[in-house]
């Protein structure tokens, strides 16, 4: 069943239940908006704000002057990808196991849901402890569903807030970006030593460093390629990843098929398989041959690039592990690994990729709640307005022109 299924059973469920258990759950309906508030975490923030509030502090001290650096940086990047709106759009929405046409990225649905449940905890987490350390009460915490996007959030109390300095709320909203990205730092850190010793050096002596589930672009033909090679493994044919729906490889090739050769030609390994893409066109019949038989795919349209041809699947390499590691490990053990290594990446980018996004200067974002608190420092608050208002808007229709000609154009060159 494709995953948009799933969400859309899943997010129709929840709306019934909230609306037939609403008294009984607590749950508050505005709109389109669920939200329900709970007290039961206060003391754990309570406790862990409260056991070091100066090393607190000091972190976020350190971490304002991070957040800025990435406001800055995420704007300049928004601009740049202006230039190739047109060619390649680099905006997207992530939606774990969703595979939407020409979107830049793929995120596995059970790694996905796990990496995004760590960035909302973390962020709110985040704004709830440095709330607590300047004093200002947390009336709620909660989980609210915008449609059918989910979030987390810590209601502080907003008299306070007004009351603190000016300092204090630069700490406090540039908190949940940066404990996303201290645990981006820290799962990056655990995914690189893993990769080194537990897939590296302890099964084969060699330390090999690769990436779990990063994607090699291969715009002629649409296929996109991701998986590590470590020592502890080796390539049997190329395993698809995701089907996008609506390509041209719907209803015909399926999620876990191994790729074997295509058009008689080996694709024993990711080099093979790269190395063949230039031969292949667009409206092309392509003769299949996988480990579940033989299929015929006739390529379409590349949504990234119409001269180009398009299958419609991702895939990554068919790994097995090694005989002289299984024979002396077994196969759970570096599978095991394996796995971990993989979420800890998904987990440092999601973490990395949802933080930084949140400093973007508009409001309501963090980043923009930043400047605008430091444009107080000096400018009255006319002015701050009338500078913070229209940067605001100008960055939210890039964001949405990017999202939506993405999404459109690539639906339109898939009909």
């Amino acid at each position: 069943m494709n995953a948009l299924w799933y969400y859309a059973i899943g997010f129709l469920i929840i709306w019934i239940l909230a609306f037939a258990f609403k008294d009984k759950l607590k749950i508050d309906i505005s709109g389109p908006i669920l939200m329900r508030r709970t007290k039961r975490l206060r003391n754990f923030i309570d406790s862990t704000a409260q056991r070091s509030p100066r090393f607190w502090r000091g972190v976020m001290s350190l971490g304002i002057p991070v957040a800025f650096f990435f406001m800055v940086l995420m704007v300049v990047v928004l601009l740049i990808s202006l230039q190739s709106l047109l060619s390649s759009p680099q905006i997207g929405i992530i939606l774990p196991g969703v595979d939407i046409p020409g979107s830049q990225i793929y995120v596995p649905f059970g790694v996905g849901i796990i990496a995004l449940m760590t960035v909302m905890v973390v962020h709110e987490f985040g704004h709830g402890i440095l709330a607590r350390v300047e004093g200002v009460r947390i009336k709620s915490i909660g989980v609210l569903l915008l449609a059918v996007l989910p979030g987390a959030f810590v209601e502080p109390d907003e008299e306070d807030i007004e009351k603190s300095k000016r300092i204090s709320k630069l700490r406090i909203y540039a908190a949940g970006s940066v404990f996303n990205l201290g645990l981006a730092l820290v799962s990056l850190i655990l995914f690189l030593l893993i990769s080194v010793t537990m897939l590296g050096s302890i099964f084969m002596g060699i330390p090999g460093i690769s990436v779990p589930g990063t994607t090699i672009k291969t715009p002629n033909i649409g296929y996109n390629i991701s998986g590590p090679i470590y020592p502890t493994f080796h390539e049997q044919g190329m395993q698809i990843s995701s089907v996008v729906p609506g390509s041209p490889a719907d209803g015909i090739l399926k999620e876990g098929m191994v790729i074997q050769s295509i058009n008689g030609i080996p694709t024993t390994n990711t080099t093979d398989y790269v190395n063949l893409q230039p031969s292949i066109q667009k409206g092309e019949t392509l003769t299949i041959q996988t480990d579940q038989g033989t299929e015929k795919v006739t390529t379409g349209t590349n949504p990234n690039n119409a001269t180009k041809g398009y299958i419609g699947v991702r895939s990554q390499s068919n790994l097995v592990v090694n005989q002289d590691v299984a024979s002396k490990y077994g196969t759970i053990l570096p599978w095991f690994f394996y796995d971990l290594s993989n979420l800890l990446y998904w987990i440092f980018l999601l973490n990395f990729a949802v933080g930084t996004f949140n400093l973007l200067p508009l409001k309501p974002l963090d980043g923009g709640l930043m400047l605008e608190e430091l444009l107080r420092y000096r400018l009255s608050e006319n002015i701050v307005q009338k500078i913070i208002n229209p940067l605001s808007y100008f960055l939210i229709i890039v964001i949405v022109v990017s999202i939506v000609y993405s999404l459109g154009r690539g639906l339109f060159l898939l009909l």
